[in-house]
């Protein structure tokens, strides 16, 4: 038995904040929203999914933002995307870590999010 890929990673929002989660996750980091299955729309938060990556929020309640556990995403261009969250009024946290260019930055609502891109050479 092997582990073959992440499917997805889920991240909690609250009730009735699927506007926010579209205006930042489609709106400003460019990620394309997906259908949710029929049986699972009903209860709120929203998918995404670019390429392989693949983010689905999900409501909980009472909700607490994931302020150090976070889903960590490869980009190919680190700098255009941390343009693009500072332009929308984002704090983009920069750090290192070995073999990568990084940095952190919080949703609407709190959650952690880390993106990296690979250093070249």
């Amino acid at each position: 038995m092997g582990f073959l890929d992440i499917h997805h990673v889920q991240v909690a929002a609250p009730k009735g904040s699927e506007d926010v989660l579209r205006a930042f996750y489609s709106g400003v980091l460019g990620l394309p929203e997906v259908a949710k299955p029929a049986d699972l729309a009903g209860r709120g938060g929203a998918w995404f999914r670019a390429g392989t990556v693949e983010l689905h929020l999900g409501v909980e309640e009472p909700f607490a933002p994931a302020r150090k556990a976070h889903p960590a995403l490869l980009v190919d261009d680190l700098d255009a995307l941390a343009a693009r969250l500072e332009t929308s009024g984002h704090q983009v946290e920069r750090g290192t870590l070995p073999g990568f260019r990084r940095f952190h930055v919080s949703d609407p609502h709190g959650n952690r999010l880390e993106f990296l891109q690979a250093e070249a050479g």
